[in-house]
This record gives structure tokens, sequence and C-alpha cells, in this order.
């Protein structure tokens, strides 16, 4: 058998929580689990039905069902076996079988799936052993957490030998000081103390004041008095630098150059206590996130091409545009060195979307052979005795177009704010994929600023979730793909009670997400070797990302 994906959904065909076991996406799963209900008639006693790709076997459990998705391939009665044991194996480790308590326990019950079934592939495991394998108990980790609290026993136990010694040292020294007739009758000072005791180092003073002689200079040692050293007492003063006194006290040669940096250090003490408090070090920006990274990766040849574009929108609020900029351009990586003599071939100008939109405007590195570009659309190097360079990226071309066509535009988002007359604001926002083309827009992130101190009711939110961001201060709505086949549009509907008499505080509103397909639809058609003339292998990814999107 091969089991594709391991579901619960409810009787509505929502998915709940969901395993692939093979590489399938998110939008096929959530398809096919939609669909699930509609092949279900009536009173019907199977347990499995078929589509025209895959085959449900399903059990229901109360509201919800336990669905496996096979291909129509594999063996029935095996896929009823197991069936049953995720079945129990659910069961086993939720104590109702409703939604709220599938997602509480979700983490528990993905693992178990995985144990149930490997890469579509059902393990000889039964209920007994993957609660075995869930409870996750280690006999070496026992044992290794024994011996800690061994020698954590023994530790405190030499600390408590340590002190009772030197508490006798302390009162036979003191005994003995008495006994001499005050100081100038003592013979021998403490040579009384036992030889196996060792009195710690004697530490260097540590400097804590800035600049001069006097904080330069190492005080005379104290007489040692009769009190002796006391356990579990501080003295004052004593912090982490006194502890470490003996390593950071200076040496002859780094003395003048430690008074120099103390008095430096004064004077910055003293500018930064006249400078305003609110002046503070700049902070390091947060890292960007490539968009390849939220794409699925491709499996890269010795010869790999990146084609990556960012589009800049900006609309209006009448649904209009002001503007639309492309920007794109082509990175070319190759690991093998015996490849490195290379052309280039693209594919011929197809009927892109842009047909109307504008002309493409291309520039070539300024080390590609121009000739060879304009009359064959082929990249090659100037020199053809030069090979490209080796694990290096290598930016080959580049491409710009400026347009007002509106059928570019991949997303169009309308905001409309209603305030009340009090203060507040009522706040519709919708989207619709407008570029077919596009097939699907990923990770998108739809933004919208909000007035000060105000924090939003949303009434009503059908696709995707949404989060305040307080750095901010916008509230983020966020779909995990936008596609014409499954949630083309949406909306999402909230209001303040606060702070929103001026409409333009909920502008501009920003877009950002990623999609797979470029616009251009710049893209290598062929690779081959400049000596031979024989075809290599290639691999090439495409990602299009929004750069600065926004209506305003």
């Amino acid at each position: 058998m091969v089991l594709l994906a391991a579901s619960i959904s409810t009787r509505g065909g929502k998915p709940v929580i969901s395993r692939q076991f093979r590489d399938m996406p998110r939008s096929r799963i959530e398809g096919l689990l939609a669909s699930f209900p509609k092949l279900i008639s009536a009173g019907s006693q199977h347990t499995s039905v078929e589509t025209d790709a895959v085959r449900f076997v399903y059990q229901p459990l109360e509201d919800l069902y336990m669905i496996l998705i096979t291909n129509k391939n594999s063996n029935i009665l095996q896929d009823i076996d197991t069936l049953h044991l995720f079945a129990r194996t659910v069961s086993d480790l939720c104590r109702s079988l409703d939604e709220a308590t599938v997602l509480a326990n979700a983490f528990e019950l993905l693992g178990a799936f995985d144990e149930i079934v490997s890469l579509g592939y059902r393990e000889n495991v039964n209920l007994t052993q993957i609660r075995s394998i869930l409870e996750m108990e280690s006999h070496e980790e026992k044992i290794q957490e024994i011996i800690e609290k061994n020698k954590e026993m023994e530790a405190k136990e030499e600390l408590k030998r340590r002190a009772k010694q030197l508490e006798m040292q302390r009162r036979d020294a003191a005994r003995r000081g008495q006994g001499g007739g005050g100081f100038g009758g003592m013979s021998g000072g403490y040579s009384a103390v036992p030889k196996s005791f060792e009195p710690p180092p004697t530490q260097a003073p540590v400097q804590t004041g800035f600049g001069g002689a006097a904080a330069s200079s190492t005080p005379a040692a104290k007489p040692f008095k009769g009190k002796g050293m006391q356990l579990g007492k501080k003295t004052k003063g004593t912090d982490l630098l006194g502890a470490m006194g003996s390593e950071l006290a200076p040496t002859a040669d780094e003395q003048p150059l430690l008074a120099q940096t103390n008095a430096a250090a004064a004077s910055a003490a003293a500018a930064a206590a006249a400078a305003p408090i609110a002046a503070k070090a700049p902070t390091s920006a947060p890292t960007a996130i490539d968009p390849l990274d939220l794409l699925e990766p491709v499996a890269e040849e010795s010869v790999h091409v990146t084609v990556r574009e960012k589009i800049s929108v900006t609309g209006n609020r009448d649904g209009g545009l002001d503007s639309l900029e492309i920007k794109g351009d082509m990175v070319l990586r190759i690991t093998d060195a015996s490849l490195a003599k290379l052309r280039v071939a693209l594919g011929p100008a197809s009927d892109s979307v842009l047909q109307s939109g504008g002309e493409i405007q291309f520039k070539t590195n300024p080390q590609v052979d121009k000739a060879a570009w304009t009359t064959e659309r082929v990249i090659a190097p100037k020199d053809a005795r030069r090979p490209f360079p080796v694990n290096q990226n290598l930016g080959l071309l580049r491409w710009r177009v400026v347009t007002r066509d509106e059928t570019v535009v991949p997303l169009s988002i309308n905001c409309w704010p209603s305030p009340n007359g009090q203060g507040g604001c009522d706040v519709s926002i919708e989207y619709e994929l407008e570029n077919d083309e596009l097939d699907e827009l990923r990770h998108v992130v739809i933004s919208i600023p909000l007035p000060d101190d105000a924090f939003p009711s949303v009434g009503e939110c059908a696709e995707g979730t949404w989060a305040v961001n307080e750095a901010t201060n916008a509230l983020e709505w966020s779909l995990d793909s936008i596609s014409s086949a499954d949630n083309k549009s949406g909306s999402l509907e909230f209001s303040v009670s606060s702070g929103a008499d001026d409409v333009d505080v909920f502008f501009p509103v920003r877009v950002d997400f990623v999609c797979q397909r470029t616009l251009c639809q710049v893209q290598v058609a062929s690779a081959t070797l400049s000596e031979t003339g024989a075809a290599t292998p290639f691999s090439q990814q495409s990602v299009l990302s929004a750069d600065n999107y926004i209506v305003a």
C-alpha cells in the first residue's frame, strides 16, 4: 500500500490536522478533504470512496472523520487495518473526540502518525508499542540523572567538611592570639595552622575609580585580624570584579595604559551624564528573509539558474493604478568546473502578461557577448576562451518594466473605512486575485495601519488569520495561499472604538507575497557547452515577490 496522507477533518471537510507522507502541497490536501463530504452518500455503510485519482478510507469519530488518503492500487484490507490503528491511537491520546481536543494534542498525534506510517508505508507496530515510543523514557538518561545527583550530594558533603575544618582553624588561631599577650607577645604568628591548610592567594586590588595615580596605585595590604575567615558572609562592596581581582589586576607594563583608559572612561562617563537619557546605541536591523526560502526547494544541478522578479505597485483607494514597476535579474551558479564554458539560451518571447503592458528593457553583464544576446537571445562569455566562474553566484541579466496597465496587477485591495461619528470606525477590506496567469500567491500578508492605542475588534475573517503587530501598530491579515481555484477573493471586517476621526489613519495598506511564477516569464530554454555544443542538464527556479506594494 502507498498511504499519501492521514487526516482528521470535520463533517464539512475542514481539515483539523493532517500528515502528508508523500510530497503534496497543502492546497492539494485541502482540496481533497473539501471534496470528501460530497462523495459520501446519505446512509451509506461503506468505509471507502474513490475519485479518479485517490481513494478515501474513513471512519467516523463522533463529530469528526479519521481519513486515510491512498492511491487506488493499495490493498483495501491493509488500508482498513491501518485506519483502525489510527482511530484507536487518536481515541487513546484524546479524552474527547472534538476539534479543540484534537488541536490541543496535535503534536502527540502527528508524532504517533509518523510512527505508524513512514514514507507512505505501514510500520509493523501496535498500539502498545506506540504508547511506549511516545513516552520517550530512556534508561541511560535516568542513570545519568542519578549520577549527577550523587555528584551534587558529594560536593555538598565536601563543602560541609571544609567549612568545619576552617572553623576549627579559626578558633585555634584566636586562642593562640589571646594566650600570647597581645600582638607584641605573639611568637611565630599563625605557624600553628596545619600545613595541609593553604590560605587563598592574596588578591590584587581592583580599580573601581577613574583616573589619577591614587586610583592606579596598589594600596598596602591590611594586617590579618584575629577574627579570621567567616563562611556565608559577604563583605560590603564585594561583586563580580572583586571575585576576579587576581585575574584583572594590571601588570607593571599595563598600568600606564590603564590609567589613561580610566581617565578617558571618566570623561566619557561625564559626557554621557550630560547627554539626553533618550540617546541609545542603534540596534542592528533584522535579517531580511529570502523569498526563495518561502517556496519549495528544487533539486539543483551542477548548472543552476535563479530568476527573481520584484514588483512595486502604488494603487489608490478608488481602485485605480498609479504606478507599477517590475525589476528582474537572472543569476547563474556553476559547481562543476568542467561545465564552466557554457552558452545559456533563453526561450523565445512568449505571450507574456506584459505583452500589452509595456516593453521589457534588458541589460546584460558587461562580460557577456552582446551580439549573441541581441541576435540569438544567448548568454555567453565575451571571450569564448574564458569560462564562467565556478562556485559563485554570477548575475547574467537584468530587466525592468514600467507600466500603468491594470491587467498586470497580481492582487487588488479594496479598503473601505466607515466612521461612526464618535471617534470609532468600521473597516471592511477585501482582496481579489486579478492575474490568473500567476496561479497561486503564497505567504500573503496584508497590513492595515491602526490608530494609536486602538485595538481592533475583528468581526469576520473567513480566510486566513489575523494578528496585531505591536512594532508597526498594524493589523496583519495572513493567508498561506491565494489561488483562483480555492480562494480567489476574500474579506475581513474589523472595527476600532477611538482615534479614527480621519480615515487616512488606515492607509497606506501594504501587501507582501511570493509566487513561483514570474510576470515577464524570462526562462532558460537550454544550456550547451561552448566547445562541443553538447547539451548540459540544468535546473532553474523562479520567484516573484512584492517589493513596495501599497494602496495609498
